[in-house]
């Protein structure tokens, strides 16, 4: 087992953290990297559940917890910036919109780089472009590096995964919602503070904005839509596109979008799931969003990435055999993939309502759930899906 080549593609936080675990059993991990240089910007993430015994297991829990935005909760504005209801940051994994460990996802990729760096090869600005299984390795191809043999090929690369069709073909389904999201980052304003806030407008469309760590603001427009494609367009006409479906969206939208029209930032997508039947074929395998990607909605693609490297490297150092490795991941790791996956009813149609009537109905049921009473009942209802896995402590045999 030990030096066995794998080679991880994506370096953004499944890959690195693979990285990780292999290393620790006796591996040799090399990451490919699509981009010239590790990416480190992004959007607030958090670190939840089960994820959180992972980065205590990995020793990286005071740095995460150093880094964390400072965010204290979420309000709920309406169009003059009152608060018609609020969320403080929680201190427990159940409930709430803001957790404690909330760090910016540049930030934990860093963290996670900076202690893989010495013991994994990292190789930027290039991608696998073929791969030939022969049994007992694998020959990987490159856009520009020579060929290599390596042992074992995982793609960690994202929801948009190129490896994923060379390793399963087009086998997985990307559910999508109609719901589209632009995040990128804009000036601090006077009127932002510690707290994140989100306001609804009529037409099925939203405003998010977050502390962060550096003195800026991280802003998000979501908005619903039954037409398809805008995730394809031209970061310009994705622009101009968020201009027009935002011009008469009120609060403090003109500043949000003259933001967004000097971002060097802004990333855009359609919030989809990832559905694959399997996540494995032969000697490779998938992990993170580009296995089971839950979409922002659920709020736990930077956990289940976390968790699912931690297993999936555990159980290749417990089987001689990598596809006895993979079925134990999957056997393990799928029915808390699941639960995570799994949305409450009518997300995300009812966070978006058309009218202000809806939007009125939206506040007061927001601020009903913001209420001491509701938040104990939470409390007592059980786990959240974050929780809902018991982690195997494979450097103890357990």
């Amino acid at each position: 087992m030990k030096h066995r080549p794998v080679l991880i593609s994506g370096a953004s936080i499944a890959g690195p953290a693979l990285a990780f675990w292999l290393a620790r059993y006796g591996f040799r991990p090399i990451v490919v990297e699509r981009a010239g240089a590790l990416r480190l910007g992004g959007q607030n993430i958090d670190v939840r559940g089960a994820a959180r015994k992972v980065v205590r297991r990995m020793g990286i829990e005071d740095e995460i917890r150093a880094a964390t935005t400072g965010e204290q909760g979420l309000r709920f504005v309406d169009e003059h910036g009152v608060t018609r209801a609020e969320f403080p940051v929680e201190n427990a994994d159940a409930g709430g919109f803001t957790k404690e460990l909330e760090i910016l996802r540049g930030d934990l990729a860093r963290i996670l780089y900076d202690r893989t760096r010495d013991t994994t090869e990292y190789i930027f600005g290039d991608q696998i472009t073929g791969l030939r299984d022969h049994g007992d390795r694998v020959t990987v191809s490159f856009e520009h590096g020579a060929e290599r043999d390596v042992d074992l090929v995982v793609a960690a690369d994202g929801i948009r995964s190129r490896t994923r069709t060379l390793i399963v073909g087009d086998e997985p389904r990307i559910r999508q919602f109609g719901l589209y999201g632009s995040y990128f980052t804009i000036p601090r304003g006077a009127s932002d503070s510690a707290w994140a806030r989100w306001y609804n407008a009529p037409g099925r469309r939203a405003i998010l904005l977050r502390p962060d760590n550096v003195g800026t603001t991280r802003a998000s427009l979501w908005f619903l839509s039954r037409e398809r494609g805008h995730e394809r367009s031209s970061v310009a006409e994705q622009k101009a596109l968020l201009a027009s479906v935002y011009a008469d969206a009120g609060w403090e939208a003109p500043r949000v979008l003259a933001g967004l029209a000097h971002a060097e930032d802004a990333y855009f997508e359609a919030v989809s799931q990832v559905m694959a039947p399997r996540w494995s074929h032969g000697r490779a395998a998938l992990v993170g969003d580009a296995a089971y990607c839950p979409s922002p909605l659920s709020g736990m693609g930077a956990s289940l990435a976390l968790v699912g490297a931690y297993v999936l490297a555990g159980e290749l150092s417990r089987h001689a055999d990598p596809r006895d490795a993979f079925a134990a991941y999957e056997k393990l790791l799928r029915p808390h993939v699941d639960r995570a996956q799994k949305l409450p009813p009518g997300i995300p149609w009812i966070a978006y309502p058309k009218s202000r009537p809806g939007i009125s109905v939206l506040h007061r049921v927001v601020r009903l759930a913001s209420s001491p009473l509701a938040r104990r009942l939470q409390g007592r209802l059980g786990s959240s899906p974050a929780d809902t896995i018991e982690l195997p402590d494979y450097a103890n045999g357990g």
